[in-house]
C-alpha cells in the first residue's frame, strides 16, 4: 500500500539541498506523483488484484457471474463497480472497499467470505482505480462521498429492508470510515475497517520518514499547501474525525507487524469511535495479512462481531 510515495523519493531526496524553489519543486512532485492515477497505472490495479488471489478465489468470481453497476459521482466521474446477488433474496449487503493501488478483486476473497453468509455482495473500484474513472486519488476521503452514493443504489436495487455492512482494508478501510462519519441511512448497521489510517497526512508523513528516510519538512507542508489546488486538501483527511461523529458499530482490525500503518492507528480509531466499537489486534499479522494468515479465526471474529446487528 502507498507505494506510489516512492515514485517520488529519489526527486525529492535530490532537490532537497537545492534551496526554495527546488523546495517547492519537490512539493508539488510529491503531492502530484502521490495523488495522480492515469490509464496504465489504473490498469496495473486490477491486475495485481487479481494476481495476489488463489486461482480458486478468481474462478469462484467468475462463476457468480459479477453485473457491472455504475454511477457518476458528485464530480461528474463514472464510477464502476461489480454486483454479485446471493443465492436467496435476502435484505443483507455487504460493501467491500479495496486497498490502494488495487481494484475490486482484491476483495474476492472478503466477497467469497461474505456471499456463503447469505450476503449479496458489492465490489468497487475506487476512483482512480481499477475500471473507474478519475485521475486524483482519493485516499477514503474524497471516496467518502462515492460511498454514500453505493449505499444509495443497494437501497434502491435490493430494497428499502437492506441492511448494509461495510468493509475495507487499508485505504478501503480509511473509506468506510470516512463514510461513516456522513450523514448515513439507517441500513448501514456495521463497519469493518482492517489496517485504515486515522489521518490521511498522518500516514503520508509516516510513510515519508520510516520506509523512504526523506524529511517531512519543509516539503510535506508545501505539499499539504499545494494540495489546495487540487480536489482535497491532505490535512482534511482526517479519518479519526469521521468517526467521533458515527454511531455505527465498528470493528477494527489491524497487525501488530504491520509496517505500512503504524500500529498505534489501532488504538487513535477506537479512541476517537463515538458508537459501539470492538478492536483486535494480531500478534503476528502485517499490513492487511490477519485475514490471509488464518482465515478461518478471522471469518469467526466479523461474523460474531456482526451478530448482535444484522438479523
Amino acid at each position: 500500500m502507498m507505494k506510489t510515495w516512492q515514485k517520488v523519493v529519489g526527486g525529492v531526496a535530490a532537490l532537497s539541498a537545492v534551496g526554495a524553489v527546488s523546495v517547492l519543486g519537490a512539493a508539488a512532485g510529491l503531492y502530484l506523483s502521490a495523488t495522480r492515477s492515469y490509464a496504465r497505472s489504473r490498469q496495473q490495479s486490477k491486475e495485481r488484484a487479481i494476481s495476489e488471489n488463489t486461482a480458486a478465489d478468481n474462478v469462484w468470481y467468475l462463476r457468480h457471474n459479477p453485473v457491472e453497476w455504475t454511477q457518476t459521482s458528485q464530480d461528474g466521474l463514472c464510477l464502476r463497480a461489480s454486483w454479485i446477488a446471493a443465492d436467496q433474496p435476502t435484505t443483507k449487503v455487504a460493501i467491500l472497499a479495496h486497498g490502494l493501488g488495487h481494484a475490486r478483486e482484491q476483495m474476492i476473497p472478503w466477497a467469497r467470505a461474505f456471499h456463503d453468509w447469505g450476503y449479496a455482495v458489492l465490489m468497487p473500484d475506487a476512483r482512480a482505480h481499477g475500471e473507474s474513472d478519475g485521475h486524483t486519488i482519493g485516499y477514503g476521503w474524497t471516496d467518502r462521498h462515492d460511498y454514500q452514493g453505493w449505499i444509495n443504489q443497494v437501497i434502491a436495487q435490493n430494497g428499502n429492508d437492506s441492511q448494509i455492512v461495510m468493509l475495507g482494508i487499508s485505504m478501503g478501510a480509511a473509506t468506510v470510515m470516512a463514510t461513516a462519519g456522513e450523514n448515513l441511512p439507517a441500513n448501514v448497521k456495521a463497519i469493518i475497517a482492517d489496517s485504515g489510517y486515522a489521518s490521511v497526512l498522518g500516514e503520508a508523513r509516516f510513510r515519508m520518514r520510516h520506509e523512504f528516510h526523506v524529511p517531512t519538512q519543509p516539503t510535506l507542508a508545501i505539499a499539504d499547501q499545494y494540495s489546495r489546488l487540487g480536489d482535497y486538501r491532505l490535512a482534511d483527511g482526517d479519518i479519526a474525525g469521521q468517526l467521533k461523529k458515527s454511531q455505527i458499530p465498528l470493528l477494527l482490525i489491524q497487525g501488530a507487524k504491520d509496517e505500512t500503518v503504524p500500529i498505534e492507528n489501532l488504538d487513535l480509531l477506537y479512541q476517537a469511535a463515538a458508537g459501539p466499537k470492538q478492536k483486535y489486534r494480531d500478534p503476528d499479522a502485517a499490513h492487511i495479512a490477519t485475514r490471509e494468515d488464518d482465515p478461518v479465526a478471522y471469518d469467526h471474529l466479523v461474523a460474531d462481531f456482526l451478530a448482535p446487528y444484522i438479523k
